[in-house]
């Protein structure tokens, strides 16, 4: 992006608000409900509970507010995503890149979703969670192993993240702000 198109996205900003809702999807302990609270407070709690069914929270960073689903990861509430991801600004699938065993499934849930038809065309953000941990796998494995080379139908994204100790974040959010939806 060229300073022209900064100083004009700066203009804007002053007279517009910008807004954007999300769906996080994942298995549970993916570490959803963290980056929620990452987001909102910058906060971090080891003592998190599941969330059964689902929760929204809005958001509002500078002139953008975002509304958040956050939606229970169990096998019993997997069926309800979809219903959450239709007209979302975008979806973000979080992953525990530490815990190799559920990739898989990951994997599986994951084009299951983005292969329903209401879906098509809605912007993908992958987030590789719990980067301090030793197990966890790269970027590139994490990408090779869930596949994403095979979704053509949107724009993918993927980056690796730590919840706990504020690891790319401020990365999510700027991601998350150049896709927001431009409202008077």
């Amino acid at each position: 992006m060229g300073l022209w198109d900064s100083f004009l996205n700066w203009l804007r900003s002053l007279f517009f608000k910008q807004e954007m809702e999300l769906s996080l999807v994942g298995l549970q302990n993916a570490g959803k409900t963290s980056l929620v609270n990452a987001i909102a407070t910058g906060g971090y709690s080891e003592d998190m509970i599941p969330t059964v069914g689902f929760n929204m929270r809005k958001v509002t960073k500078g002139n953008v507010t975002i509304k958040l689903w956050d939606l229970g990861g169990q096998r019993r509430f997997r069926s309800m995503w979809e219903r959450y991801c239709r007209g979302v600004s975008a979806i973000l699938y979080v992953v525990d890149a530490a815990d190799r065993d559920s990739i898989p499934i990951s994997r599986t849930e994951l084009h299951d979703l983005v292969n329903k038809p209401t879906l098509t065309g809605i912007a993908l953000l992958v987030l590789g969670n719990k980067i301090d941990k030793s197990e966890a796998l790269s970027k590139e494995a994490l990408v090779d192993q869930l596949d994403l080379s095979s979704i053509t139908d949107r724009e993918v994204c993927c980056y690796m993240i730590s919840c706990k100790d504020s690891i790319n974040i401020d990365v999510v959010m700027d991601w998350l702000i150049k896709h927001s939806k431009t409202t008077k």
